[in-house]
């Protein structure tokens, strides 16, 4: 009789998940700007740099409906599943949970048992979700110890507030709403949690009907966008303390926690100071008995000619960096900070996060520049750094040049030409692009990407 045993992708810690054998796929979400006459698609590339089709589309699998929006989407299960107090050790990392921006439906797609051929299993309509929750547009999906939480922008008429909710993880069966009190707490975006300290973070974008068609330049003006951090306690659900970082930063987005579960402290990108819209990295920390904010980097903006620039920009005679995502190794000791506006990506050292040293940077792309690929050294890209991660042992980087329809129309009128590309990454700091791996998707946009069996934004772990 075969003894059952946890799955071998998940780990206690984040120091074993590190010594996890190299992925070899990918999974990327593509999206149909027009929102007609396809569907978006999860795809499928091909990581392995020993194979004949290394950073190639291996395979693919379409959504039933057109419009989607395919945006971020997450495992059913992680190596949380480890975590004493809630454990689910038998449960396996086999489906992607992927929420569609616009539509508001869920895909429930299973990888196995070849991963170059996923399937649709299952699909949560937005009625079932606004009747169980009060909830519309799903954003951010995390496995969690108990449960596959999914964060939502707002409600179904396109107000707010925004929140969290919970699918059951065996039977994907929307179970309702996570918040018990949420306090002061309006907008949703991006959660994380500090499974030491029983504590969950949570982010600022803003209502549906504030960024569906595009950023609103009256709201931003106004410092009407999200930016605040809340945290909650998270088993008892409920909100303990708001961290506004003023009125003047603007859209408060992806939150990255340390992942030694001992560490009290972590990341926060924002898209754009109002001051000199310039993007900056928050750390938020421990301090004494309650929680505190920091800025630790700030990223200038950088002078333009005008006639160069889309109309949003064209007054203020300067590219935003426009941080749109971020990722942490899984030692805590690299941050990588991708700016969508000015096409930089950068690597910082934060071993000492109060304390960043920038020791890697390379141009993809951007509004103005249109750094190009040195695969194809003579054609202009544009799109910038966007959706990054990386793999469990730190060495390899990925990440895509699409933000979301409705923007990248704003900040790229000629058109997102999308593309994937992959960095190698040196122990001891330093960044370089892989000239072999360019994916160009015709028709498609890339997003967010998952690596097959984990990687550093995919698990949080319960010990150190």
């Amino acid at each position: 009789m075969d003894l059952w045993k946890p799955d071998p992708t998940f780990y206690p810690s984040a120091k074993l998940a590190s010594q996890a054998p190299p992925e070899k796929h990918a999974f990327v979400a593509l999206l149909n700007p027009t929102y007609a006459g396809q569907a978006d698609v999860i795809g499928v590339v091909d990581v392995d740099a020993s194979s004949s089709s290394y950073g190639k589309l291996v395979g693919k699998v379409e959504m039933p409906n057109i419009g989607d929006e395919l945006h971020h989407f997450g495992w059913n299960a992680c190596s949380a599943c480890l975590c004493p107090y809630a454990p689910h050790p038998h449960t396996e990392r086999r489906y992607l949970v992927v929420p569609g921006i616009r539509s508001s439906r869920i895909h429930i797609i299973d990888t196995k048992p070849d991963p170059r051929k996923p399937k649709i299993v299952k699909v949560i309509e937005a009625e079932t979700i606004a009747a169980r929750t009060g909830y519309s547009r799903p954003h951010t999906v995390h496995c969690g110890p108990n449960g596959i939480f999914i964060s939502a922008l707002g409600a179904p008429d396109g107000n707010g507030p925004g929140g969290i909710f919970i699918l059951d993880p065996d039977s994907f069966d929307v179970l309702g709403k996570w918040e018990i009190d949420r306090g002061p707490q309006h907008f949703g975006y991006d959660f994380w949690w500090h499974l030491g300290y029983d504590t969950l973070i949570s982010s600022e974008w803003g209502t549906p009907n504030m960024v569906e068609k595009g950023v609103n330049p009256e709201i931003l003006l106004k410092g009407g966008y999200g930016h605040s951090l809340h945290v909650w306690d998270l088993r008892k659900r409920r909100h303990v303390q708001a961290l506004d970082l003023g009125a003047e930063q603007q859209m408060v987005l992806e939150l990255r926690p340390a992942h030694d579960p001992a560490k009290a402290y972590g990341f926060v990108g924002v898209v754009v100071s109002l001051k000199d819209l310039s993007a900056s990295i928050w750390l938020w920390h421990r301090d004494k008995d309650k929680w505190a904010i920091k800025k630790v980097i700030e990223i200038p903006a950088e002078a333009a000619d005008p006639e160069k620039l889309p109309p949003l920009l064209k007054g203020f005679k300067a590219v935003p960096p426009l941080v749109t995502d971020i990722n942490l190794s899984l030692d805590d000791r690299f941050l990588y900070v991708s700016c969508w506006g000015t096409g930089e990506f950068q690597q910082y050292d934060v071993s000492d996060p109060f304390h960043p040293k920038l020791t890697g940077s390379i141009h993809l792309g951007g509004i103005v520049r249109r750094a190009a690929h040195p695969r194809a050294p003579q054609t202009p890209l544009n799109g910038g750094p966007q959706m990054v991660e990386l793999s469990r042992d730190g060495k390899r980087v990925y990440f895509t040049n699409s933000l979301y329809a409705p923007w990248d129309e704003q900040f790229y009128p000629d058109g997102v030409r999308s593309w994937m590309v992959k960095l190698d990454a040196k122990p001891e700091g330093g960044i370089a692009l892989d000239q072999k791996f360019f994916l160009e998707t015709d028709g498609l946009r890339s997003h967010q990407v998952h690596l097959e069996g984990g990687d550093a934004s995919s698990d949080s772990y319960c010990y150190s």
